[in-house]
């Protein structure tokens, strides 16, 4: 495969005609070939092309100052939708369709949106009868949800296979420290307990200043560029196997969709620099040592910033129930479920019910043994 991902012309979409009928290739999850929807006919994808072991990472710096290489910019034709803020890639022919993270009716634009392109990928490694299953049996598992949601939901329409977007940074970090060790011990004190004196042992902290550094090198701090699903949802899907990424090709979006980020890469580094920053101040605790930690302040030295742009497999429900929008998301690569549970109200009042009753029985089984009745 290619270091250095193919060009994609602007609102190009990502389609493969079949050579045999013409109909469209789709890419079959788990698997390294597309096949035809229509007659069923195979190819390997990059079948005789070398595999590239690393993918490289982009220059952080670079790309904030508008210094990437031409060949790493990207436009493609995307609509927003109002309602979740989605910005889901589209065909040249697609100008009206529902969204896919809302189920809200959407009118696509005609402009194109600029972007730096993703430099490598996860592809699918299960299909939609095994997210659907796995989306069906985790509603089969919560208590108080309608009965009616869980078969609507195996009988409803086709859940969406969706690349979302995020983006990966690494970074070394050097950092200087102040602060305290504690150190635990006890003195003894007498107190009075009812009406008698006695000995208890109080602990105390006795404080000392303390400075130091430490130094870590962070890989793949990942970060969520969409805001298009809540972020408890997706982050629930972790972890994901980023061992396994593959050099970005656009064969393995046959058939399925890619979100364009609307996290841009500044913002995104400003969360990845807080996750790094409670790494560091855990680091910091260790060094520190003792029974108790104060920290004072951290100035940590950055440097060696690089990042990449790469796409994560989600399968997708979003079903409307009884005038609601429920949203499901499935892990594509293991499996995990996470969405909007949903409730049963005759459920819950039911259960209350159920256990008014079995706690006025417990009642009247213990008055009955202590000879009130």
């Amino acid at each position: 495969m290619q270091d250095t991902p193919p060009s994609t012309p602007a609102g190009t979409e990502h389609r493969f005609p079949c050579v045999s009928c013409g109909a469209d290739y789709h890419y079959e999850p788990g698997q390294t070939r597309l096949v035809c929807d229509h007659c069923g006919d195979v190819q390997q994808i990059d079948a005789s092309a070398p595999r590239t072991p690393v993918i490289r990472e982009l220059d952080f710096l670079g790309a904030l100052r508008d210094q990437l290489p031409a060949q790493e910019i990207e436009e493609t034709r995307v609509t927003t939708c109002t309602s979740c803020g989605a910005q889901v890639e589209l065909g040249s022919d697609t100008h009206a369709t529902e969204c896919p993270f809302c189920a809200s009716p959407v009118v696509t634009g005609t402009g194109t949106h600029r972007h730096i392109k993703p430099r490598a990928l996860l592809p699918f490694a299960l299909d939609e009868t095994a997210a659907r299953k796995a989306m069906t049996d985790w509603l089969g598992r919560l208590w108080f949800a309608p009965n009616g949601l869980q078969d609507y939901a195996r009988r409803g329409r086709r859940m969406q296979g969706i690349y979302v977007p995020y983006w990966t940074f690494d970074a070394d970090t050097k950092s200087r420290y102040t602060g305290e060790r504690g150190t635990v011990y006890y003195e003894t004190r007498t107190v009075m307990r009812d009406g008698k004196r006695q000995q208890v042992q109080v602990a105390k902290v006795r404080w000392r200043a303390v400075s130091g550094r430490v130094a870590r090198f962070f890989d793949d701090v990942l970060v969520l560029a969409s805001a298009s699903l809540p972020k408890r949802f997706t982050d629930a899907l972790e972890p994901w196997d980023l061992a396994a990424l593959e050099p970005y090709i656009p064969e393995y979006l046959a058939g399925f969709r890619a979100e364009g980020y609307s996290v841009d890469l500044e913002t995104g580094f400003a969360e990845a620099r807080a996750r790094m920053d409670a790494v560091i101040a855990r680091d910091v605790r260790f060094d520190i040592g003792g029974d108790r930690q104060r920290i004072h302040g951290i100035d940590t030295e950055i440097s060696a910033v690089t990042f990449k742009h790469i796409l994560l497999p989600v399968w997708l429900a979003a079903y409307k129930y009884r005038g609601r929008t429920y949203r499901f998301v499935v892990n594509g690569r293991t499996g995990r479920v996470q969405g909007e549970r949903p409730w049963s109200a005759w459920k819950i009042a039911l259960a209350v019910l159920f256990g008014a009753v079995l706690a006025g029985a417990a009642g009247y089984i213990i008055a009955l043994s202590e000879g009130n009745f």
